[in-house]
C-alpha cells in the first residue's frame, strides 16, 4: 500500500448547459475517475454529492461515479459542506439522505465540510461558530439510517479550540459525534515546526484515544486556492507529494494515511491534465 491512500474529488463530468450544477470536469466522468482510482491504489475517496443528488444529469452522474468507483473496491462517502447549513442544519440532513438515496449500496456514509472558521463571525465569536457546527454534526447523525458512516473534515488546530459547552477541545466534541475525521494538515512538506507530521499529531493522538479512524489531509491546489505556496504541494510537483507523503505515514505508522485534496488538482500535478 502507498502512503496515499484517499482523496475529495470534488468536481463532476456534466457540462454547465446541461446542468446548472455542472462542473463540465470531463476526467471526472464515472469511467475515468474510477481508473484513476485503481490506478492510484485509493481505498477511499470522498466524491462531492450536489444538492438534490438524486435528481437530474448532476444527479445521475453521482450515482454512476459513486457505483464505478465503488466498483475499484474503494469506500465511497458523498461530500458536501454548504455554509448555510450552520444556520440550517436540518438543510444538511435533507442533502445527506438524498444522497445516500441517490448512490444506494455504494455509498459508505457522508463526508462533511462545514466550516465555521471561514466565515467572519468566528474571529468574535468562535464559541457561537463552534456550537453551530456541532448542530450540524448532530442534525446529520439523527437523520443517517443506521450503519451509515458519519465523516468530517477537521482542521489540525481545532485541538486548540475549547469545546462550547463541555470539557476538552473542540476537536474532542467533533470525535464524539463522528464515524471517521479526516485532519486537515496542509504544508509542502512532513517534517519540522511547521510540517505535516507535528501540526497533524494532536489531531492524530486526540482521533486514536477516540477510537475514531482518521486519516491526514494534503493540499495540491494552487498557491491562490491553498492560502499560500506553503501550504500545497503545488509548486513541489507529485514526486515530493509522494515522498512528504511516505514520510508522513511512517511518523504514524499508518500506511495509507495521507488524503489528497482534490482530484482535479492532483491529476494536474501528475501531468495528465
Amino acid at each position: 500500500m502507498t502512503a496515499i491512500g484517499a482523496m475529495w474529488a470534488w468536481d463532476n463530468a456534466v457540462p454547465p448547459d446541461q446542468d446548472a450544477r455542472g462542473r463540465g470536469y470531463a476526467p471526472a466522468a464515472p469511467d475515468l475517475l474510477a481508473a484513476f482510482c485503481a490506478t492510484r491504489g485509493l481505498d477511499r475517496v470522498h466524491l462531492a454529492a450536489p444538492w438534490a443528488a438524486d435528481e437530474g444529469p448532476v444527479g445521475e452522474w453521482f450515482t454512476r461515479a459513486a457505483r464505478a468507483v465503488a466498483g475499484t473496491g474503494a469506500a465511497v462517502s458523498a461530500l458536501g459542506g454548504d455554509p448555510g447549513w450552520l444556520d440550517r442544519p436540518a438543510l444538511a440532513a435533507t442533502w445527506a439522505t438524498t444522497a445516500l438515496r441517490a448512490g444506494g449500496p455504494a455509498l459508505e456514509g457522508v463526508q462533511l465540510d462545514v466550516e465555521p472558521w471561514a466565515l467572519p463571525g468566528w474571529a468574535q465569536d468562535p464559541a457561537a461558530g463552534a456550537r453551530r457546527l456541532l448542530g450540524v454534526l448532530d442534525e446529520v447523525r439523527a437523520a443517517l439510517p443506521a450503519g451509515a458512516v458519519l465523516g468530517t473534515d477537521a482542521p489540525w488546530w481545532l485541538t486548540t479550540v475549547p469545546a462550547p459547552d463541555d470539557a476538552g477541545s473542540l476537536l474532542d466534541a467533533v470525535l464524539a459525534r463522528v464515524d471517521r475525521v479526516v485532519v486537515v494538515a496542509f504544508a509542502d512538506h512532513a517534517g519540522g515546526p511547521d510540517g505535516i507530521v507535528e501540526l497533524a499529531a494532536p489531531a492524530v493522538e486526540a482521533a486514536r484515544a477516540a477510537d475514531v479512524p482518521w486519516s491526514v489531509g494534503v493540499e495540491t491546489d494552487t498557491p491562490q486556492v491553498a492560502g499560500g505556496a506553503q501550504f500545497t504541494f503545488f509548486d513541489e510537483g507529485a514526486h515530493a507529494l509522494e515522498r512528504e507523503a511516505a514520510l508522513v505515514a511512517d511518523a504514524f505508522a499508518a500506511p495509507g494515511c495521507v488524503c489528497v485534496e482534490h482530484h482535479r488538482a492532483w491529476r494536474r500535478l501528475l501531468g495528465l491534465d
